[in-house]
């Protein structure tokens, strides 16, 4: 993403001049028409709900829980999605979601107990949390919410339970038994606001600004680092990816969660000594990229990429093109929901 004009640029643009009243009150014009739009845009959330965001049309793949965890796998990479909600048919009812996390906490039990392949060959999607257990990781409390609860309703819960998703459950009217709707995402929330709400444009503050995408120390590796060690940061540090970078701390790649599954699709978990670079080889042809911003960018560009491309994260570079942040979607839900408070006191 190339880098926006910062604010003494966007004041010279418009002929207010460079003088140090006339710069701060233009700031000060910048940051009201910040708070005005996101207080329009948190109203936006409170006003639609999360029904309205589904497409017309959309498929939903729900797995049960008595499932082999490598046929869900090949059932995930064969539909081209990265998590499905699971159903307990004994009980009727919504069971969790399976996600790329999951799978990461299978590969580290196996890594740590190899002789456990009869046990991990054979392991159901009922069995995950007695590996969770196993390995000491608290498992994601990703709650439900119902289809036509407020969205800003089910931002909150999103942003409460850290989690990116959130599973909508109704109720048969004649049953009472659960009905999963469909998951609803961060990036399809954002992607909803950037394309219903103007008041976008009006976000104009620089993140240096905001203090979003530099505040947070951020796990690194390199293309070096065997694949198993950015397995345990990834799952140590409850985050989606991990940037690559040179020996300049230039960033050159990302290792997400998601690559996990192309990992260890063709076998059980024989390639967890490969580095990162030959693990990145295996990648799918439809990875989507990796997205950089600078501190001076905007949520104004920003949430308009998202519009236009499927982005799950930036990461924040200097002019060298060396990693200094990451903003993340969980960061840009966050703002929209609490930040500018003071200023509407």
């Amino acid at each position: 993403m190339a880098a926006i004009p910062s604010i003494e640029q966007r004041l010279e643009e418009t002929h207010i001049g460079e003088s140090g009243p006339e710069v701060q009150d233009a700031l000060h014009q910048l940051k009201v028409k910040q708070t005005l739009a996101v207080q329009a845009i948190r109203q936006f959330l409170k006003s639609q709900t999360s029904y309205d965001v589904l497409p017309v049309s959309y498929r939903l793949i729900v797995l049960d829980t008595s499932l082999l965890v490598k046929k869900s796998l090949n059932i995930l990479l064969q539909n081209n999605i990265v998590s499905a909600p699971l159903w307990d048919a004994k009980t009727s009812r919504f069971a969790g979601l399976l996600n790329s996390s999951d799978f990461i906490n299978v590969i580290q039990y196996y890594f740590q107990n190899p002789d456990k392949f009869e046990f991990v060959d054979r392991l159901t999607l009922n069995g995950l949390k007695d590996v969770e257990r196993a390995i000491g990781v608290d498992p994601i409390d990703t709650g439900s919410i119902h289809p036509f609860k407020p969205l800003y309703d089910a931002c909150v819960k999103m942003i409460e339970s850290r989690s990116r998703r959130i599973p909508l459950i109704d109720e048969d009217e004649d049953t009472h038994r659960e009905i999963v709707v469909s998951v609803l995402t961060q990036y399809r929330i954002l992607k909803f606001v950037s394309l219903n709400c103007k008041e976008i444009e009006d976000l104009n503050l620089p993140l240096k600004e905001l203090g979003i995408g530099s505040n947070k120390e951020i796990s690194t590796a390199t293309m070096d680092t065997p694949v198993i060690d950015v397995i345990q940061l990834l799952s140590h540090g409850s985050v989606s990816s991990i940037p690559i970078i040179d020996d300049q701390h230039k960033l050159v790649n990302v290792y997400e969660a998601v690559d996990v599954l192309g990992l260890i699709k063709g076998g059980i978990y024989n390639d967890l000594s490969l580095s990162v670079g030959e693990a990145l080889m295996r990648r799918s042809d439809d990875f989507e990229g990796v997205y950089t911003c600078t501190v001076n960018d905007t949520l104004s560009t920003i949430l308009d990429n998202i519009r236009k491309s499927r982005l799950h994260r930036l990461f924040v570079v200097d002019t060298e093109g060396r990693l200094v942040g990451v903003v993340t979607l969980s960061d840009i839900l966050y703002y929209i929901l609490f930040g500018e408070m003071e200023s509407q006191a």
